[in-house]
């Protein structure tokens, strides 16, 4: 397992079953049999999924009498939301900086063309 909280987050939605899960529990918290029944997979199977889940903070799991809900936790998801800003703000710079150099080839072309047409 990842030694720091990122990584583990990164890992475990790696895999697409447990972005479903996740995506499920965005409505709300659910128990684990309704988690499993979209799934073409043993519950134990699903059931370690959700292990997965949980030791990345992703998930909780409560205890009522004998139903155990899962519920999201947004923390980790923050985490990465908070990591990507950065990369997003990169990028919107660099699109910004695209932007006025084509402004600036445009202005050039139209200028070429006055010039020529002054000949």
């Amino acid at each position: 397992m990842p030694a720091d909280p990122l990584s583990a987050t990164f890992s475990a939605l790696a895999d697409p079953t447990r972005r479903a899960i996740l995506a499920r529990l965005s409505l709300g918290e659910t128990s684990v049999k309704e988690l499993a029944e979209p799934f073409d997979m043993s519950l134990p199977a699903v059931t370690k999924h959700l292990k997965v889940l949980q030791r990345a903070g992703l998930i909780t799991q409560g205890r009522q009498a004998q139903w155990r809900p899962c519920r999201l936790e947004a923390k980790p998801l923050q985490d990465v939301a908070d990591w990507l800003e950065q990369y997003r703000r990169f990028w919107e710079a660099r699109l910004d900086r695209l932007e006025e150099y084509l402004r600036e080839l445009q202005a050039m072309e139209k200028n070429d063309e006055r010039t020529d047409d002054e000949r």
